[in-house]
């Protein structure tokens, strides 16, 4: 796709909020769920592909481009975003879902599961943000170091070490110029992700997880992701597991062709059964 992609947005009012999405293609819904600093922009690699199966949706999670946080903005949350989308999904009047959510967007669509499995075909977590109870980041307060230089007006060195420590060392630099701007545009949603509590699901929460799930790792990815796709995968016994090569982080980017195939091959698999 090319580097210029602008996506066709369409409109769903909520109460409080206008949500904005992609809407590609006819088939099942393949909803797609973007991570930190991101938006419906990051799946471009997947949208003109996996449309070609299915009605693909590319959501922009509240307050992401084409919106900008404030302070004033409203709610912020893990649990906001999961039912804005599940609000979503009864508009579009055409689920379950099957839901795709890469990172902290991992998180919401694992919350999504929780709060309403019926509303849920299959799942793909993809490098999910979901924490320990007790184990501590291993990347330490790198959110709150990166929000610091974001106030001080250094934006791009901010956002390189928020980048840097969920991608690996020097991601930033090497990242071709829309994914940067991308996250330019999403840089005040840190400041709101900042002041939001660990995302974590006890075991006994995780198991009660019945859906097929599909469990994506970038074989570069730092940790935690690794281990927390390990905890996933001995919690959840239905659950496949896959390994994109030489990708970290962002392997739907890195190796979009292996990606979509697994993401593909999976939803069809257990649109068969």
């Amino acid at each position: 796709m090319r580097a210029d992609f602008t996506p066709d947005l369409h409109h769903y009012a909520l109460p409080d909020y206008t949500l904005t999405y992609t809407d590609t293609g006819s088939g099942p819904l393949l909803l797609l769920v973007h991570g930190s600093l991101c938006d419906c922009r990051y799946w471009k690699s997947q949208i003109v592909t996996l449309s070609r199966s299915h009605r693909v949706v590319a959501v922009n999670l509240r307050h992401y481009w084409p919106q900008e946080w404030t302070p004033e903005g409203g709610p912020f949350s893990i649990d906001r975003h999961a039912q804005d989308l599940l609000g979503l999904i009864d508009h579009l009047a055409a689920g379950p879902a099957h839901v795709v959510g890469h990172s902290r967007g991992g998180s919401v669509a694992l919350h999504m599961a929780v709060l309403a499995p019926q509303a849920i075909a299959t799942l793909t977590l993809a490098d999910p943000g979901v924490g320990h109870a007790d184990r501590s980041d291993p990347r330490g307060a790198f959110r709150h170091d990166a929000m610091a230089l974001i106030q001080r007006g250094d934006v791009d060195a901010g956002l390189a070490l928020f980048i840097d420590a969920v991608s690996g060392p020097d991601t930033w630099r090497r990242m071709v110029p829309w994914f940067q701007e991308m996250v330019r545009e999403n840089a005040t949603t840190l400041l709101a992700q900042t002041a939001e509590p660990p995302f974590r699901l006890d075991a006994a929460t995780i198991q009660s997880l019945a859906m097929p799930m599909l469990l994506v790792g970038g074989a570069l990815s730092p940790q935690p992701y690794p281990a927390t796709l390990d905890r996933l995968e001995g919690l959840l016994p239905q659950a496949s597991r896959v390994t994109i090569a030489g990708s970290s982080h962002g392997m739907n980017l890195g190796n979009p062709r292996v990606f979509n195939a697994a993401v593909a091959d999976f939803v069809a698999a257990q649109s068969a059964v």
